[in-house]
């Protein structure tokens, strides 16, 4: 850990020489932002609940199957893609330009769709008064998300991405957590 950056680490609750607790807390002192995942034979709802409050991501009780060791991996790998998509965006600016489903669903295709001319966009998103589109099309531009090039076709910038990609990161955090 003093030598490498690591995203995730999986510790052992009992290992020879060092509780898994007192190792990630040491780790925690020299890196921060790595995600501890502890796993033990020896669960109990203490120590769960300690190994949370000292930095650990999730808790895993042995025996557990591969399944739900990669869920685990892949919901600490989503916040760790959460964290770093949202340190790029400033939260509340994006929140109110994503409260709007018509912006969210322009976001949408032209991620899916790379480009798009005006018409494309009024005519996928099915809005009788064009001038709809371009209120929100100019929101979307002021913002940053999106610009136009010299065809006036319309994509997603490096920050529209980047929103976008927190976007469906959040949403498919909220989604897992329902799940639960």
């Amino acid at each position: 850990v003093k030598k490498e950056n690591f995203d995730i680490i999986l510790l052992d609750l009992i290992m020879p020489g060092i509780k898994g607790i007192d190792a990630m807390v040491e780790i925690k002192k020299i890196s921060p932002r790595t995600k501890v995942i502890m796993i033990t034979a020896f669960a109990t709802i203490d120590s769960a609940v300690q190994a949370i409050q000292k930095g650990a991501s999730e808790y895993i009780s042995k025996p557990f199957k591969i399944n739900e060791l990669l869920t685990v991996v892949n919901r600490v790998t989503e916040e760790i893609k959460f964290a770093d998509n949202i340190k790029h965006v400033d939260l509340d600016f994006a929140l109110s330009s994503f409260s709007n489903s018509i912006r969210r669903d322009i976001l949408s295709m032209l991620y899916e769709k790379t480009k798009m001319r005006f018409m494309e966009i009024v005519k996928q998103l099915e809005i009788e008064d064009s001038r709809k589109v371009v209120f929100h099309l100019k929101i979307l531009k002021e913002a940053n998300y999106i610009t136009q090039d010299s065809d006036k076709l319309y994509f997603l910038t490096s920050v529209g991405e980047v929103a976008y990609n927190s976007l469906k990161i959040f949403k498919d955090y909220l989604v897992s957590s329902k799940k639960k």
